[in-house]
Parts: C-alpha cells; structure tokens; sequence
C-alpha cells in the first residue's frame, strides 16, 4: 500500500480527513469503527474532531492503547478520551474501554487475564477498524509497541488483536492492540509534529526493523498509511 504525506498538517486538516472517512463507512455499512491513541499530543485533534458533523451515533471508538491504571488516574487515556473527544457532537459515540476494574498487583497472568478480557469487550466492534490514529515516540514506538520492552515481540507476531507490554522506558504496563490489529485497518493515520519525530519517521521509512516499530507501519502492504506532518 502506498504512504501518503501531507506537510504542514494541522489538528482541523487530520480531524476533517477521519470524519470523512468515518462518514464513507457509516454509508457503505451503516457503521463505523474508530481507535485514537492517548497522550497529551493528540487532544488538538480530538477536540477538532468532534464537533464535526456525522452521525456518531453510528460509531464505535476504541483506544489503541492503555496504561493499566484507574480510570482516575492522571495518565488514564481512556479518561483523556472521555474529556477531549467523547464531548459535544462526538458525545453520541460508543466508547468501549479495554478495562473497567484492576487488581491492585500485576504480573503476567493477570496482564494475561486483562487482555482475554479485554478482547472479549471489543470483539462487539465493527472489525475490521476502519480508521486506526497513531502517534510515534521519538523512539520509534507506536501504540504500547515499544522496542524490547517485555511483551513487544509477542505484540508484532501474534494474531490477536490485542497484548500486553511492559515499557522499560515508560511507565506502566499497558493493553495495546497488536501489529497485526492495526494492519488489518482500512486506513492508518500517522500523525507527526517536531523536527526530531520526522527525522525518526525518516530513518525508519527506509526499512522494516523490529527496533524501530514505526517502521513495521511504514514498510507494509496491508493497510493504506496517511502520515500527516507538522
């Protein structure tokens, strides 16, 4: 699939680019689903996005990725989304959170035990995703897809829609959907701001390397990639 760049991309140009493509969904299915990532990065676009004008009744949003914390906590993205997107015409939307209740403790089974739950939850979206919204860390990591961090190589192998990952260099363990998830969406969205992020996305962009998971985004024929740079 080929790649598409805009330049100097603002929050309004992405956000009218995905209703568009939500609208074009909801027409030809009568639904539409929506993965956005966290972070403070994308509340520009989310708070752009929902004031336009579809029938979000119709769409399903989902995350693609989560901390493994409260609701409650300061860095819950499921929180930040209810905030910044879930409000005025995008209030109508579904939202359907990895998680509702957590154990006080973590460990591999019960990160396990999250993400059977988890996909449990989501397998009621319209599959396959038809808009996945990414983000990219400046090194190389997309979604909770962190490079070496335990849980990552399952996380690009598997055909599950989801996995757990647990980032040496970020904090909290996380529920991310998998590579292959989000290869199987009818369009990617690459959203990039900084000199220093688009040097990244430019070394990735010459080859797949499982170090730089960008670029297993980049360097693929599944799904139909906009990298949207500013």
């Amino acid at each position: 699939m080929a790649v598409t760049e805009h330049t100097g991309a603002t929050p309004a140009a992405i956000a009218a680019h995905i209703a568009t493509a939500l609208r074009a969904a909801i027409a030809a299915r009568g639904l539409a689903s929506l993965a956005v990532s966290g972070g403070k990065s994308p509340i520009p676009l989310f708070e752009a996005l929902r004031e336009h004008d579809l029938d979000w009744s119709k769409v399903t949003i989902v995350l693609v990725d989560e901390r493994v914390v409260p609701r409650d906590h300061a860095d819950s993205n499921t929180a930040l989304v209810a905030r910044h997107l879930l409000q005025g015409r995008a209030a109508a939307a579904r939202f359907l959170p990895f998680f509702r209740e957590l154990a006080p403790t973590f460990n591999a089974e019960v990160l396990d035990a999250l993400v059977r739950d988890a996909e449990d939850r989501i397998a009621t979206l319209p599959w396959p995703l038809d808009v996945a919204v990414l983000g990219m860390g400046e090194d190389a990591h997309t979604a909770s897809l962190f490079p070496g961090a335990p849980g990552y190589a399952r996380a690009i192998a598997t055909d599950q829609r989801l996995a757990w990952v647990v980032p040496d260099t970020a904090p909290h363990a996380r529920l991310s959907l998998t590579l292959s998830a989000l290869l199987a969406a009818r369009e990617l969205v690459l959203s990039i701001a900084g000199e220093s992020k688009l040097a990244v996305y430019r070394r990735a962009a010459q080859k797949a390397d499982e170090a730089l998971p960008i670029s297993l985004v980049i360097n693929q024929t599944q799904a139909p990639l906009s990298v949207w740079m500013n």
